[in-house]
């Protein structure tokens, strides 16, 4: 970007008969800046316009769809904008959601600790269940970028739980993760609940 200062200089510097090379090497910018603001296709004092952003096309469906159910998962959602063409990761998608303000209030959630709320019975030894939980903002030494993840596996009845810090939640992960927070339990059911997750895969028996 050059200043309204450099511009001046710039513009004068091509009046008295200097190339677009040699006001490049003196002013330390390069030659397609130089052209540019030559030609009048940038404007001194501002920067040119980033890359176009890769979520803006799906900015309407995933605003339209959360308008429809602001209770959809956004696993969900991510399966759908896949179909379309969506190549970003699931956290992209949290994250953009999130700071963007696209999911409505929900009044009836909202309100949801001022009424009476179901309690599920969950005999001792019936469920485990599996969640992950997202972390914005991690401290920046962890170098995991603007979200951390947290494994959490807790047991139904007692609510006991353990949990296991990643920074993605692929597959690897998932296995590192059960397996850390089973030991720490110090054993866990043999049925288990998933939030839903991309990366588990539920084989059901041939008959």
């Amino acid at each position: 970007m050059l200043t309204r200062e450099n511009d001046v200089e710039v513009h004068a510097l091509h009046k008295r008969g200097w190339t677009i090379s040699a006001i490049a090497r003196h002013t330390g910018h390069d030659r397609k800046t130089i052209r540019a603001y030559l030609n009048g296709e940038r404007s001194p004092g501002e920067r040119k316009k980033s890359a176009a952003d890769p979520f803006e096309p799906f900015l309407a469906y995933v605003t339209a769809r959360l308008v429809e159910d602001p209770h959809l998962w956004s696993r969900t959602l991510c399966d759908e904008l896949e179909d379309l063409g969506y190549t970003q990761s699931y956290p992209t998608l949290t994250r953009q959601i999130r700071q963007r303000g696209l999911r409505p209030t929900c009044e009836a959630c909202a309100l949801v600790t001022e009424r009476a709320n179901a309690v599920i019975e969950h005999p001792p030894g019936a469920e485990t269940q599996w969640d992950w939980v997202e972390l914005p903002n991690p401290p920046d030494e962890w170098g995991w970028g603007s979200t951390a993840f947290l494994l959490v596996g807790s047991l139904a009845h007692s609510g006991k739980w353990r949990g296991y810090l990643a920074p993605d939640m692929t597959r690897p992960q998932v296995i590192a993760g059960i397996d850390r927070i089973t030991r720490r339990l110090g054993g866990v059911t043999k049925s288990w609940r998933f939030d839903r997750m991309a990366t588990v895969c539920h084989r059901r028996p041939a008959r």
